[in-house]
């Protein structure tokens, strides 16, 4: 029966709780331990049954439960002091006054006008909002956390999926099932955005043959509002209710449908909102589309022209890629790019194949696809990687969109992960570092005094606490796989099997991430024997793994991979010492990096982009062994944990496998076990808490999101900022001639004939003796002024090329008879061996973001 009118109908408080509204629906509350506690002492049982939804739990308590908690002076003491903690919480922007300030030169701390726009098409904040999958998402949800710890003016877009990702569970033989919860909106920390005539929110996305529409919605977090669209309302089809629907879902064509609304929409949505950016950062290339509703709305609103609204959509925009392998990246036929986007190509003045050419790597091939990354690449002027390895990847990957370039130089940066502090370590584990280290541990830099006094912390306090940690896990794989097996009607025998695994005292190692196969996740039963012997051969020395994770529901060999450590589990005498956790989430991830005594990653080399639960475990105490891939190749993994093998790339797989299995065996074996179960008269393992506290000193201060953001905003935002100010000033005139300068050079550039370069060279070269070099150059129509003349020196490699080269900047001395320009330089070799030396111009121009912008270079 369909209703005939709806209401949305909020949770009624006693007056004089009507703070826990407030305090419940700002997400500050998931990283800050008085809120949380807070609510917990509300109703202990519903807060777990809830999933942890403040909001849901005063929508659904009992009147009198109210009641009795406003009678009660110390629950609403408490209430007090949480309710100050966020009042003040949300006044302080003290890393931004204090930084922007010193990095602009004016006075930005007012200045209201600066707004920074981040785009994800997931976000993972808290587990009862799931609208996320994996690491992208929470890395993006830490991101916002940060960017309000630090006072950054940022804003978040993303979709609002009506079912999410999918709830995991396992049918009798262990093959991984999905289900799709409807998340109930009107009962999450959420706010529909309304009109000023209370009407809601709603925003147009023209689509092929109709139009779309979206409402919004808002979570904030801490002093960062989250904007979500959602296109599950009327008059949409059924077929476009469907676009924010399930995270990732569907076909190729839903894709572009999804990443349309969050790219265009999400833009559109801002202006909406009011909302004027000075920074647009793309995380991950799914919003890559709003690039061309910027560049539109430029032309139409500012009267710019194609080229001119694309120098200053590129100068202000920053984009982030997560994926080391190409196939991970969204591409689409060039039909179909054309058949939902294409009409931009009209509103440009473009031809279809010069449309195209923005989102391909090679503009040559016509039948190359419409990549997402290249389109967001193209049309920044900041990339990065989210590791050091990772960003040599990246530089590897896309080296062919600047052509001619050496690879060290291809200007993709990097800037690690890291992951919020106050978000993944424990709460007494906080409290710990609160006493020890003090309250601003969590985003004190590394070179902060306060990381010795880890070293103060007593054994004794680091390590019962960790012990109390791993009980918890216990208890809770416990609660969990008897929930399982009673929902899918197991026997009592199992269910009684379920309460008995694990043990509180026995060396746990904890692997959980997403289940793709090049994650390796069964590396470990490579040789079954070997590691049940690890197991249970030593009685006093046992081992026990906790595993979770989910993998995609169309990848058949990741779903194979859960149930061959199912199968394992049940063999015999394995069930107490490996188990595997359904519906991995924030909450399950929380209690294994908190709970698990070691860390562990298999990725092949270099597949891992970054990976961050390594990190948490770090932050909690629990050393990492790992290959060095991602993160963790950037790490002191030796005082901090174990190095699976040194790095080395094979090209058998299969004889990959088998290498780095038994080297796992061996470090388990010769240096893990030994090290855990050797204690001292008072049971403490002392040699393994130095480990621990070397994990937490080192790590926790470098990887972790408020030195990332940190990064971001020095090295992104506020360069991309400053960069649109410029641009945007003088009625768009900076913007306007660097336009025109470019078709210049495009004209002329290849022109620049190198005429003759003279070098002074001895009989013979010593180490640190000058050369002087003379070079030739006829630039024709263009000036000096236009370009910058560099030696490029280096090592010559047994390929004959120059690695690592060193650009020497030449000196313009004026022209010849012939109007050449006359460069001179001095160079001179640090080291000894075979040495080249060669010559090249690149563009120059002081708004420029880096030389390489245009892809113009010309070597002698």
């Amino acid at each position: 029966m369909q209703p005939i009118r709806t209401f949305n109908v909020s949770p009624s408080l006693p007056p004089r709780l009507e703070p826990l509204r407030k305090l419940a629906y700002n997400l500050h509350w998931d990283w800050n331990v008085e809120t949380k506690e807070l609510f917990r002492r509300l109703d202990r049982d519903l807060w777990e049954s809830s999933r942890h939804n403040p909001v849901l739990m005063l929508g659904t308590i009992s009147q009198a439960r109210l009641k009795e908690v406003a009678e009660d002076e110390g629950f609403v003491a408490q209430m007090e002091r949480a309710s100050m903690q966020l009042d003040d919480y949300l006044q302080e922007r003290n890393w931004y006054r204090k930084n922007r300030n010193l990095s602009s030169g004016s006075d930005r701390a007012t200045d209201q006008k600066e707004c920074y726009a981040y785009f994800c098409a997931e976000f993972g904040l808290t587990d009862c909002l799931p609208i996320y999958s994996g690491g992208l998402g929470v890395l993006a949800g830490d991101h916002l956390k940060s960017a309000s710890d630090l006072g950054l003016p940022l804003v978040a877009v993303g979709l609002l999926y009506q079912e999410g990702y999918f709830a995991q569970y396992l049918n009798a033989d262990g093959w991984q099932q999905e289900r799709y919860p409807i998340n109930d909106f009107y009962n999450m920390p959420l706010h529909p955005e309304r009109n000023p005539d209370g009407s809601e929110l709603r925003i147009e996305v023209e689509y092929p043959g109709r139009t779309v529409y979206a409402r919004v919605w808002r979570v904030q977090v801490g002093t960062v509002p989250l904007y979500l669209l959602d296109t599950n309302i009327e008059p949409n089809n059924s077929y476009d209710h469907d676009i924010t629907d399930e995270l990732y879902g569907g076909d190729l064509d839903m894709r572009i449908h999804q990443e349309m609304m969050l790219g265009i929409g999400g833009f559109r949505m801002l202006k909406a909102l009011g909302y004027k950016p000075t920074v647009y950062h793309l995380n991950e290339g799914h919003s890559a589309f709003l690039i061309l509703e910027r560049i539109r709305m430029l032309m139409q609103d500012e009267g710019l022209t194609f080229a001119e609204a694309k120098q200053v959509a590129q100068a202000s925009q920053v984009f982030t890629t997560h994926t080391p392998v190409s196939a991970g990246f969204d591409l689409f036929p060039p039909d179909k790019a054309l058949y939902y986007v294409g009409h931009y190509a009209h509103s440009y003045g473009l031809s279809p194949e010069e449309f195209l050419a923005l989102g391909r790597e090679n503009t040559g091939d016509l039948a190359s696809p419409f990549s997402m990354a290249a389109l967001a690449m193209k049309t920044s002027s900041f990339v990065n990687g989210v590791a050091q390895l990772h960003g040599l990847v990246s530089r590897k990957m896309f080296k062919d969109l600047w052509k001619d370039l050496p690879l060290e130089e291809v200007p993709i940066t990097a800037i690690t992960n890291g992951v919020h502090a106050r978000s993944c370590v424990a709460r007494s584990t906080q409290e710990l570092y609160d006493r020890y280290l003090g309250p601003q541990w969590s985003d004190a830099p590394a070179d902060d005094s306060l990381w010795e006094r880890v070293l103060s912390i007593p054994d004794e306090e680091l390590w019962r606490n960790h012990e109390r940690q791993r009980s918890e896990l216990v208890v809770f794989v416990r609660e969990r796989l008897v929930k399982q097996l009673r929902d899918r009607g197991a026997t009592p025998g199992e269910i009684a099997q379920a309460q008995e695994v694990l043990d509180p005292t026995v060396l746990t190692i904890g692997f959980a991430r997403r289940f793709a196969t090049y994650k390796r996740a069964s590396l470990f039963l490579r040789d079954k024997e070997r590691i049940k012997k690890i197991l249970q051969g030593d009685k006093n020395r046992r081992v026990q793994f906790v595993v979770a994770g989910k993998a995609h529901p169309k990848d058949i060999p990741g779903k194979e991979l859960i149930r061959d450590i199912i199968h394992f589990s049940r063999e015999e005498g394995m069930n107490v010492s490996v188990v595997f956790i359904p519906n991995y989430d924030i909450y399950v991830a929380r209690l294994m990096v908190a709970g698990c005594d070691v860390w562990l990653n298999t990725p092949r080399r270099p597949r891992e982009a970054s990976g961050t639960s390594g990190m948490k475990a770090s932050m909690n105490g629990s050393p990492n062994l790992s290959i060095l891939d991602g993160w963790w190749d950037e790490a002191d993994y030796v005082r901090t944990g174990w190095p699976i093998g040194h790095g080395e790339d094979y090209d058998d797989l299969n004889y990959q496998d088998d290498v780095e299995a038994n080297a796992l065996y061996e470090l388990l074996e010769q240096e893990v076990v030994p090290l855990f179960y050797e204690r001292d008269g008072y049971g403490i393992p002392r040699q393994w808490v130095a480990k621990m506290k070397d994990a937490i000193r080192l790590n926790l201060p470098f990887f972790n999101t408020s030195r990332m953001v940190r990064d971001y905003a020095v090295r992104g935002y506020f360069p991309a900022s400053d960069r649109y100010s410029i641009m945007t000033s003088n009625n768009y005139a900076p913007a306007k001639e660097i336009a025109s300068w470019k078709q210049r050079m495009f004209e002329h550039w290849y022109d620049i004939k190198i005429e003759e370069v003279d070098v002074s060279e001895p009989a013979g070269v010593l180490v640190n003796q000058t050369i002087g070099v003379k070079a030739r150059i006829n630039l024709d129509a263009l000036t000096p002024d236009d370009v910058q003349v560099q030696l490029y020196q280096g090592a010559v490699d047994a390929d004959g090329e120059i690695v690592n080269g060193v650009p020497v900047v030449m000196e313009h001395q004026g022209q010849d008879q012939q109007n050449c320009c006359i460069y001179t330089a001095d160079i001179l070799f640090t080291s000894s061996g075979l040495q080249g030396l060669s010559l090249r111009v690149l563009p120059k121009h002081e708004n420029l973001s880096t030389p390489y912008e245009l892809g113009l270079i010309r070597w002698a």
